[in-house]
């Protein structure tokens, strides 16, 4: 039996495969573009691995597209043969019965599975990085930082796996409103780890959420290293230096990073598809032209309306859409998310209605300029936002939108209060949206007061 770079024993027989799943799981770990090379290298070595094919599901259910689902759901069979053929651990079993649960509809149970390993194997870097990724795409920020506190104490100056899992404890802690904590130990971690863009990350996001964009691109000038490594994860650190730019005005340095960065590789990966709308979205809503480049967003998302596999991912197409202007496709989307949230077939149908559909229709209104549908849509859907998952940072696009809905229709008490509320958020530090804002309210309110001084005639 073959003892992990974390010190967890797998089945692997052979040392050949041993060192190409320790490079699996470091690169993993890192999101380095490498990873599925190194899986490959072992499922060849040994093509009996169960859990290498338990892993392999997991990372293309991930990624939420459907068409990869079939790919997904052979890797679950062949996990499950393999089992069969050779005895495997409970930890290894757990690992299948985690893709199974996933690959059914129930992320949640995916997420029990894991904790199971974690509960014997609390010094588990893999069934750790795995919880905490799937309980990112169901938005349980609060859930990821119990997780990772539960095991904490596994994990002293010698564990290979320490810097990463510190990396992961800053996002939770950053997610859960600890700005100061999340700094420091984000910090600590790529002391250890300087690989690790999770962590770097992390630490980005403490700087949006204290509305600190100089210190923000100051923190990642000079640590690209820490994320050039990386798959298409690394055109998210850039989409976090584009923000900090917007936020200090300097749209054309934001232009320029999502023309040379961000969108380097026209994929249609959903987290690009993110990174891209929300950026451009955030652009127009301050007021800058972003010419044509909503076109190859809405292509690439007209062929996606389909997809039903995460909330976060269709609204995201959504606002492709919207901003190409494809209203067939636009009406197919609604379609099929009424669909899904009236089938109710997995948890995730279950997000698709609240507040999914909520959002929707906003999003929606918002592009037709029908701000008042759009503010009252977004309203509600506001209240169960976090449901759709991701990040605080990536989920302020919809604050941004519901905010400047209601400043646009008129509900200025409301949007000021939502302004107030996202402020509060941020460690009370007002940045350079709400600043904008609280001043465009301020003049609406005078325009109107002396809209009520003007005679009758």
């Amino acid at each position: 039996m073959y003892q992990d770079v974390f010190g967890q024993d797998t089945s692997l027989k052979t040392r050949a495969a041993g060192e190409s799943w320790d490079q699996t799981l470091l690169a993993f770990m890192a999101h380095g573009a490498s990873t599925p090379t190194h899986l490959v290298a072992t499922l060849d070595a040994e093509p009996d691995f169960a859990l290498g094919y338990a892993v392999k599901g997991m990372f293309y259910t991930l990624l939420g597209r459907s068409e990869l689902i079939p790919t997904a759901q052979e890797a679950l069979g062949l996990a499950e043969a393999s089992a069969m053929a050779s005895p495997v651990t409970a930890r290894e079993q757990s690992f299948i019965s985690a893709l199974k649960a996933f690959l059914g509809g129930k992320p949640s149970v995916a997420i029990e599975h894991l904790e199971d390993v974690l509960k014997i194997h609390p010094g588990d870097t893999l069934a750790m990085k795995l919880s905490h990724a799937i309980r990112f795409v169901l938005g349980d920020g609060a859930g990821m930082r119990r997780s990772i506190e539960r095991v904490m104490h596994a994990y002293g100056p010698d564990h290979v796996g320490r810097g990463y899992m510190m990396g992961c404890h800053a996002f939770t802690l950053e997610e859960t409103g600890e700005y100061g904590r999340a700094e420091t130990v984000g910090r600590m971690g790529l002391t250890i780890s300087p690989d690790d863009a999770w962590g770097l990350h992390a630490v980005a996001h403490v700087f949006d959420m204290t509305a600190n964009a100089k210190g923000g691109i100051d923190w990642l000038t000079g640590r690209e290293a820490a994320w050039s490594h990386c798959n298409n994860f690394r055109y998210h650190v850039w989409w976090h230096k584009a923000l900090m730019h917007l936020d200090l005005g300097e749209a054309d340095t934001v232009l320029a990073l999502y023309d040379t960065e961000i969108r380097q590789d026209k994929t249609d990966d959903y987290r690009d598809i993110s990174n891209a709308t929300s950026l451009l979205s955030r652009l127009e809503l301050d007021g800058y032209d972003v010419g044509d480049r909503w076109e190859e967003l809405a292509e690439l998302s007209a062929n996606r309306t389909e997809d039903g596999q995460l909330i976060f991912a269709d609204l995201h197409y959504l606002l492709a859409l919207i901003g190409g202007e494809r209203k067939d496709a636009i009406t197919k989307m609604m379609g099929r998310l009424h669909r899904d949230a009236k089938a109710k077939a997995s948890e995730m149908d279950a997000r698709m209605e609240t507040p999914g559909l909520s959002a929707a229709a906003g999003l929606e209104a918002f592009g037709e300029s029908d701000f008042k549908t759009a503010f009252l849509n977004l309203a509600r859907a506001r209240r169960t936002m976090q449901l759709a998952g991701g990040s605080h940072a990536q989920r302020d696009v919809f604050e941004r939108l519901t905010i400047d809905a209601g400043i646009r229709a008129g509900f200025l008490d409301e949007a000021e209060t939502f302004l107030r509320e996202r402020t509060a958020k941020r460690a009370g530090k007002e940045d350079g949206y709400a600043s904008a804002r609280m001043s465009l309210i301020s003049e609406g309110r005078d325009a109107a007061g002396c809209a009520d001084r003007v005679p009758a005639e």
